[in-house]
């Protein structure tokens, strides 16, 4: 009896021993958050019938959803930043004069909040009691109300937000943007963001304009 108790205990140990021990997945965390880093686009280039090379670039740039201030729903807020670049080159027949290197954010919502209004009605209702060879007394009035909201949703739009114009004498010029606030009101859609930048080159009688736009996030 002592040896079989002995035999059935040392089976039951066996599995025990050998249960694997539960770890964490590292891919339970889910998505890492949004730092706002994105990547930048190929640079905006061209060459002038007077043999000027056109070229505006950026780096180094950031778009970063916010939580807007105001708490609406409809209010979309980011805080952005890059760095960007315009420069001049060739061997040009004509004198240069300068030009502008502009930078900003395009916003495009998908559905833009339109008119609202509250189209119900309005009645008049009375309690009241009887008292003995006597009418009824009306002793209370309420004015129920019902009724529905109404909400007209426009086509979506899209809004251009000027940062900065630089003006230049000679090229190359740069505008730096480092977390600068951009505001969009009135968006109740999914939302678009991209960078741009527009390099105007000028010479006496002539303007040779390039543009960047960058890669377009959604948010």
């Amino acid at each position: 009896m002592v040896n079989r108790f002995a035999a059935l205990a040392a089976c039951s140990l066996i599995p025990l021993g050998a249960a694997p021990i539960a770890s964490a997945d590292p891919g339970d965390d889910g998505p890492p958050p949004d730092n706002g880093v994105v990547a930048s686009a190929e640079p905006g280039v061209v060459t002038s019938p007077d043999g000027w090379v056109l070229t505006v670039v950026a780096k180094d740039e950031t778009q970063l959803p916010v939580a807007p201030l105001t708490t609406a729903v409809s209010s979309r807020e980011y805080l952005v930043g890059g760095t960007f670049t315009g420069t001049v080159t060739g061997s040009g027949k004509t004198s240069l004069n300068g030009g502008t290197l502009e930078a900003g954010y395009q916003i495009g919502c998908g559905i833009e909040l339109g008119q609202v209004r509250l189209i119900g009605q309005v009645g008049i209702g009375t309690s009241g009691s009887s008292i003995p060879g006597a009418n009824l007394l009306p002793t209370g009035l309420s004015f129920p109300i019902s009724g529905t909201i109404e909400i007209h949703a426009k086509p979506g739009t899209v809004s251009t937000v000027t940062v900065d114009k630089k003006t230049f004498k000679s090229a190359p010029v740069r505008v730096t943007l480092k977390d600068t606030h951009i505001k969009v009101d009135g968006c109740v859609g999914q939302s678009f963001l991209r960078s741009y930048a527009t390099l105007t080159s000028s010479t006496t009688d002539t303007d040779d304009v390039v543009a960047y736009y960058g890669v377009t996030k959604a948010v």
